[in-house]
C-alpha cells in the first residue's frame, strides 16, 4: 500500500519532522509503505545509492525501472531543468521514481520552488533527494531546514568496528567459511565501515578461499590488496610515507573507480582530523575509534603546527573546490603534493 500524507508540503513547516532510521526504511518499503518525497544524507556514499536503489526497485514494476527511474545531478542541472522534469506527471498511471544528487547544490529559495511544485503529492511518484557525504548541509543550514522540515530524512552512517566484523563474519558464514581472529580485525580495519567494501572484499574471499575452510590473515593480504590500495585512509598513509608517484596514482584510481574528488578529500580531512585528535587526547568519532593505534603512532610524527597547517591547507581546498576556481581533480592533486612535501 502507498502511503502519502495529506496537505504534504503546505503544513510542512508546522508538522512534526520525520526521520528513519535506514533500517526503518527499509522495513517500511519492504511492507509495501512508502513517502512522496525522502532526503539521503550521510557518511556512507555507498548505502546511499543502495537505498534509493532500494525503493525505486521496490516501487517500480521491473518493466518500468529502465523508462521510469530517472536519476539527475544537482550539481550539473539547472533548477529550471529540475522543475521541469518534476512538472511532468506519469502518464497512464504509470509510477516513477525521480531521484536528485547534490540537492544542497541549489539555494534556499529554489529548494522552495522545487518543493512547492511537489505539492500536493503525486501517489504514483517519489523523488529522493541526496547529498554525498562531503557536501552534506550544516545541520542549521538554510537548505537542511527546508529538506528536513518537507521530506522523511535518513542519515546513512558507517559501521562501527563491532557491526563491520559481524557483517564480514555473517556473510562469509553464508557461504560456509569461518575466519581467523586476526583475520577479521585486519579485514575489519582494512574496510573502515564501509557496507560497499564489506561487500566485494568478502565476495573476493568466498572465490579465492573455497567453501568449507578458514579465512587466514594471509588470505586477505593476498585477496585485499586491491582495495588497500583503493582505500582513502590508506591514500592518507601514502601521503604521510611521501611516495609522490605512488599517491598520484592512487588518487587517479580512486577517481577511475567511483570516487569524486570531494569525496576523497573529505576523507583525507578526516584522516588528519583524527590525528590531530588522538595527539591531543581528545576523543574519536565512534565509526574510526578502532583506528586509535594506528593513527596514535602517525601522529606521533608531527606537532600541533603541522597538523593545524595540514587542516588548514585541507580547508582552503575545499573552498577552492566549491568556489569551482580550479578543476577538483586538480585542485586534489596539488594539494596532496603539497601535504606530501610538509610532511616530508
Amino acid at each position: 500500500m502507498t502511503c502519502f500524507p495529506m496537505s504534504w508540503y503546505t503544513t510542512a513547516m508546522t508538522r512534526e519532522r520525520r526521520s528513519l532510521t535506514p533500517k526503518a526504511l527499509s522495513d517500511a518499503v519492504s511492507s509495501g509503505k512508502f513517502e512522496p518525497l525522502y532526503y539521503f544524507y550521510g557518511t556512507e556514499d555507498y548505502r546511499i545509492v543502495e537505498a534509493e536503489k532500494f525503493v525505486a526497485h521496490q516501487f517500480l514494476p521491473e518493466r518500468q525501472i529502465p523508462t521510469n527511474y530517472r536519476r539527475m545531478d544537482g550539481r550539473r542541472t539547472k533548477c529550471v531543468d529540475i522543475l521541469a522534469e518534476l512538472s511532468a506527471y506519469p502518464m497512464l498511471g504509470e509510477r516513477q521514481v525521480i531521484a536528485v544528487s547534490d540537492i544542497q547544490s541549489y539555494n534556499a529559495s529554489e529548494i522552495d520552488r522545487i518543493l512547492k511544485i511537489l505539492d500536493p503529492p503525486d501517489p504514483n511518484r517519489i523523488v529522493v533527494f541526496s547529498s554525498p557525504s562531503a557536501r552534506t548541509p550544516r545541520k542549521n543550514s538554510a537548505a537542511k531546514n527546508r529538506l528536513a522540515s518537507a521530506a522523511v530524512t535518513v542519515e546513512f552512517t558507517k559501521m562501527t568496528a563491532r557491526e563491520t566484523a559481524g557483517m564480514i563474519s555473517r556473510k562469509l558464514a553464508g557461504h560456509g567459511l569461518e575466519i581467523e581472529p586476526d583475520a577479521l580485525t585486519l579485514l575489519t580495519e582494512l574496510v573502515g565501515g564501509n557496507r560497499g567494501a564489506v561487500e566485494t572484499e568478502t565476495g573476493k574471499l568466498v572465490d579465492y578461499v573455497g567453501q568449507g575452510r578458514t579465512v587466514t590473515a594471509e588470505d586477505i593480504r593476498a585477496v585485499s590488496a586491491g582495495f588497500q590500495v583503493y582505500s582513502i585512509f590508506t591514500l592518507a598513509d601514502e601521503i604521510i610515507n611521501g611516495d609522490r608517484r605512488r599517491v598520484l596514482r592512487q588518487v587517479q584510481t580512486l577517481i577511475a573507480d567511483g570516487s569524486s574528488p570531494t569525496g576523497i578529500l573529505f576523507f583525507v580531512g578526516q584522516h588528519f582530523l583524527s590525528l590531530y585528535l588522538v595527539r591531543n587526547d581528545k576523543p574519536l568519532p565512534p565509526n574510526v575509534r578502532f583506528l586509535a593505534g594506528k593513527f596514535r603512532q602517525q601522529a606521533s610524527r608531527f606537532d600541533n603546527r603541522q597538523l593545524e597547517y595540514f587542516l588548514t591547507e585541507i580547508a582552503a581546498c575545499d573552498a577552492m573546490m566549491r568556489r569551482q576556481s580550479m578543476k577538483p581533480r586538480m585542485a586534489l592533486e596539488a594539494l596532496v603534493l603539497k601535504l606530501m612535501e610538509s610532511a616530508g
